[in-house]
């Protein structure tokens, strides 16, 4: 009787991608009976040897089912906390499912399927577990009920933006704090760090951005003093500064489209942190590499050598930093001499900004041999206690939850880390928009004090740029 009952059971089969996104996803389903395909256990194998997060997901899969073998025989199943059972399952003696056979017995995706067509026609209900979509698409055409593995999700229209806009009268942009405010923070359940823009009803260019501090208040946001003739293009660069600049938001979260200058605006903070206040003693900028291969160690030179090419939009941002600065001076310097206007001498009578120091833009290849700048891969962050620095992770999209969180908990003290990236442009095969990293860590510390999120949707690349992307959206 035991074993009719095991027949008729629901089974979650699980894809070996995963045990890779996420291993603890064996203990997912609390009260079901998950299946885990003996050639899943080989991919594991295959990939438990690389230095990737990939490499140490597989690894860790694999330690947990150790662990669980330690309790019974896997092929009979074995129960996990929460409730449920987990088993090995054998690829099945009868042959094969013709329409998988079509497809080709020696491709393991193939095995992995054809292994749960066999549980299902034993009489099981099957859910097919993957987050690869071609797999849940090869599911489908062969009869299986199929999912993707969606434990930590945000619904893509409806997630955190870190503000939201009202249209008001121009009246109420007059007050010094618009008394409508409080209402506005119970009606929209405004958490901390969270924004509001008024746009004035007639003109919208006519606004005001206030930020609720999580309690009763809101401060009134300015475009914060920097020492470059560089500041904020319009309301959610001005927001996005505002976050850069306070030293309490421990963490930022920046979504958004190409071209709407995440990494140019970290960038100037970050440096005016380090270099003009000396709030931190470097700054440390971060991406994950996966798009030069598994691993940046087969390159040659040390590791700032290696990852040269790959740090090159970081490296184009840091020199536009820096032409803006020295295009300062120089105008600055032809004012003092010849007078903003013909006859204009008050030059002589202002500040000589060429002789002040914070007006001196190191190049990066200076800040990196003094050590105010740090370009490293992901990969060589793990394990590390990171303090006193202004530290951004770009790319962040591509990277798990999993790999968020390993890369937070080596923030040290003192220390402030940026994570930027567009949800849109996703170039791992399984992550979206509602499971990567960026966007379920800015959900997951939406409210916190010491974090903040603004999405930035607005272009600031030029008008040819910007045409491009609406004429030839695909």
């Amino acid at each position: 009787m035991q074993y009719r009952k095991e027949l008729m059971s629901k089974y979650f089969i699980l894809d070996t991608n995963v045990l890779i996104h996420d291993p603890q996803a064996l203990f997912a389903f609390k009260g079901a009976m998950i299946g885990i395909p003996i050639m899943v256990v080989q991919e594991l194998d295959h990939f438990k040897g690389e230095p990737t997060q990939r490499g140490r997901n597989a690894r860790e899969a694999i330690r947990l089912l150790d662990r669980l073998r330690e309790q019974g025989s896997l092929a009979q199943g074995v129960e996990i906390k929460g409730g449920g059972t987990l088993r090995i399952l054998l690829p099945p003696d009868t042959p094969p499912d013709p329409a998988v056979e079509a497809l080709g017995l020696e491709d393991h995706d193939n095995k992995i399927l054809m292994t749960a067509i066999e549980m299902k026609k034993e009489g099981n209900a099957v859910v097919f577990i993957s987050k690869d979509l071609n797999m849940r698409v090869k599911a489908d055409a062969l009869g299986l009920e199929t999912q993707d593995y969606k434990k930590e999700t945000v619904a893509e229209d409806d997630f955190y933006k870190g503000w939201i806009t009202l249209s008001v009268p121009a009246s109420v942009l007059a007050e010094e704090e618009p008394r409508m405010l409080p209402s506005i923070a119970q009606e929209y359940k405004l958490v901390a760090n969270q924004f509001v823009w008024l746009k004035s009803e007639r003109n919208p260019e006519n606004y005001r951005i206030f930020r609720y501090d999580g309690v009763r208040n809101f401060r009134a946001v300015k475009s914060p003093r920097i020492s470059w003739p560089i500041g904020p293009r319009n309301p959610q660069q001005l927001m996005a500064f505002d976050l850069l600049f306070d030293d309490t938001v421990q963490l930022v979260n920046l979504l958004g489209p190409a071209g709407t200058g995440k990494t140019f605006i970290v960038l100037v903070a970050a440096l005016h942190k380090v270099l003009v206040e000396h709030e931190y003693k470097k700054l440390l900028v971060a991406r994950p590499v996966e798009p030069l291969g598994r691993d940046i160690g087969y390159l040659p030179g040390d590791i700032q050598e290696k990852i040269y090419s790959w740090m090159q939009p970081v490296r184009d941002n840091m020199e536009l930093i820096a032409h803006k600065v020295q295009s300062a001076q120089e105008r600055s310097m032809f004012e003092e001499t010849h007078g903003a206007h013909d006859g204009d001498r008050k030059g002589k009578h202002r500040r000589n900004k060429t002789r002040d120091p914070q007006w001196f833009l190191p190049s990066i290849d200076e800040l990196s041999r003094t050590d105010r700048i740090s370009l490293e891969a992901i990969t060589y962050m793990r394990g590390r206690s990171i303090p006193d620095q202004y530290i951004l992770i770009d790319e962040v999209q591509n990277l798990t939850p999993h790999e968020v969180k390993t890369l937070i908990t080596r923030v040290g003290e003192g220390s402030k880390i940026v994570l930027a990236g567009d949800p849109y442009q996703i170039d791992s095969p399984y992550l979206d928009f509602a499971s990567n990293g960026l966007v379920v860590t800015s959900e997951r510390f939406r409210g916190q004090s010491l974090s903040g999120t603004v999405f930035l949707e607005t272009s600031e690349r030029s008008t040819l740029s910007q045409l491009a992307a609406h004429l030839l959206a695909m």
